[in-house]
């Protein structure tokens, strides 16, 4: 039987995280879809605390992109999981960039003038984080690239630029770049979407669905977890895919495997 501390590591351990690495190791892209009754907004959480939280890592830096929430939202969720995010921020630990409320300009160019700017604002946070003693790597999170669409008028050009400007510095300055995606926004969209492309990229690819069987009062919906695989040091690890059910509580997510509980 599994222990309630093996139970809880069950999303960690699919990752392939460890704690030497503080929360994952660098140049490496995770991909977390959701559906819009099913969200996943619950793991962007979960790796916020561990990147912030590791005592291997207590100078790594996390950067943010918020399309869907303002910092309230995140800083009123992490307290309740024991991280506060407003002394993170204070820290220069937890860059926040405020996307919700820009004035996006009119017009492809203006937006891409626009996205150009504040990616000039990330490479020069990352590169300051690298060049630093002590700091061993940045995380660039994106919440979420459904609502940067929408703010960008559909251009899935633009929001694709971006997001492999955002992929080159993972390859670059050894960055883990990771994003939230409602993937049923592309369900009666015939034309390739950045999913596609981000799915296709990305080293990890987390997926937040309902159950197949319905609902249920002590379940709250299923992850599967495809890692393609990761080296670190001097061995790689296979290709795996993991599936468990999850519950989100008030400050924290079980995780167990399908008839372990009863």
């Amino acid at each position: 039987m599994m222990s309630s501390n093996s139970a809880n590591n069950l999303l960690d351990e699919a990752l392939g995280f460890n704690d030497e690495c503080g929360g994952g190791g660098g140049g490496l892209l995770l991909l977390i879809e959701d559906r819009v009754e099913t969200s996943g907004a619950f793991i962007l959480h979960h790796l916020i605390k561990r990147r912030l939280s590791s005592p291997n890592r207590p100078n790594d830096v996390v950067v943010f992109l918020s399309f869907a929430h303002p910092f309230s939202h995140y800083d009123r969720i992490l307290r309740k999981m024991g991280c506060n995010l407003g002394v993170q921020k204070e820290n220069k630990r937890f860059v926040y960039y405020d996307m919700l409320n820009l004035n996006y300009p009119d017009g492809e160019k203006g937006a891409e003038d626009l996205l150009l700017s504040v990616y000039g604002k990330i490479q020069k946070t990352v590169e300051l984080c690298s060049s630093r003693e002590g700091y061993k790597n940045s995380t660039i999170m994106i919440d979420d690239i459904s609502l940067m669409e929408v703010a960008l008028c559909g251009s899935s050009n633009l929001v694709l630029d971006f997001l492999h400007y955002c992929y080159s510095l993972a390859t670059q300055f050894d960055c883990l770049v990771i994003i939230l995606n409602h993937e049923d926004v592309y369900s009666t969209v015939d034309v390739p979407s950045p999913l596609l492309q981000m799915e296709y990229l990305a080293n990890i690819v987390i997926k937040a669905e309902p159950l197949a069987t319905g609902l249920a009062t002590d379940v709250h919906g299923q992850l599967t977890v495809l890692n393609k695989g990761i080296c670190q040091g001097s061995g790689c690890s296979k290709s795996k895919i993991r599936n468990f059910h999850f519950r989100v509580k008030e400050n924290c997510v079980e995780y167990f495997y399908p008839g372990s509980r009863t």
